[in-house]
């Protein structure tokens, strides 16, 4: 016989004890993350399993976090080195020959605190 509690299908204590456990652990990390399923070719999963067995990971899930991350950063640092980019290429000449005269200034501090 079915529940009338959401989640629990069965009166086995066994089913609610582990169901129990399961929402404990969830309620535990609101927000942290989220579970989902993705179909992905078998060369996508037999080479995230295989990174997995390489770096001893936790789970495939983890290197597919790992990867993510990875990309998240690289694109942040793209988008700060654009960011810089563009700042230099909106410089006047004259601003330009500043910056360079302020380079060469550190330049030199640094050269004197070696001696020191």
């Amino acid at each position: 016989m079915l529940a009338k509690e959401p989640g629990i299908h069965s009166r086995d204590p066994a089913c609610s004890t582990i169901n129990g456990r399961m929402n404990n652990r969830t309620a535990a990390n609101p927000g942290r993350k989220a579970k989902k399923s993705f179909t992905l070719s078998t060369e996508s999963v037999a080479f995230l399993e295989d990174l997995q067995r390489r770096s001893k990971a936790e789970s495939v899930s983890s290197i597919l976090e790992e990867i993510l991350q990875s990309l998240r950063r690289e694109k942040h640092r793209a988008s700060i080195d654009r960011a810089v980019a563009d700042y230099y290429s909106s410089l006047s000449d004259e601003e330009v020959a500043e910056q360079a005269e302020w380079g060469d200034f550190a330049l030199r501090q640094f050269s004197r605190e070696d001696r020191t």
